[in-house]
């Protein structure tokens, strides 16, 4: 089965991480973020399997993050909370996400994508 790479197609990081993929002969599937979206449950599976904090997943860097004052909303909300603001909006989720199995990466770090593709491939 392949990974599934979660994307923006605008998204620098996303162009990145596609190319390493590319080069690196990893087959995938493409699922572009902002036309369907990651729901609920989605999002709390993803975030159980990768270890991070649901703040991870956070796009915040982005306009809407910034727009809608999310960094003093992450500290009073609920995760359940967070994780309904995060379906609700793929461009609010950091991207890419590589999801295969039980392995979930989150943005794209070479070094962390090098170590743990023996998992995802």
């Amino acid at each position: 089965m392949k990974p599934t790479a979660i994307c923006y197609p605008a998204c620098s990081t996303c162009r990145k991480a596609e190319k390493w993929m590319k080069s690196n002969g990893i087959e995938y599937t493409y699922r572009a973020i902002k036309e369907e979206n990651p729901t609920k449950e989605e999002l709390k599976l993803w975030i159980t399997r990768s270890g991070l904090p649901v703040s991870r997943f956070f796009n915040t860097s982005g306009l809407l993050y910034r727009e809608q004052n999310m960094k003093d909303k992450m500290k009073v909300m609920s995760e359940d909370e967070l994780i309904t603001i995060l379906a609700s909006n793929g461009l609010m989720v950091k991207r890419p996400i590589l999801v295969d199995g039980e392995t979930v990466l989150v943005g794209f770090k070479e070094e962390e994508w090098e170590a743990n593709f023996g998992k995802v491939r």
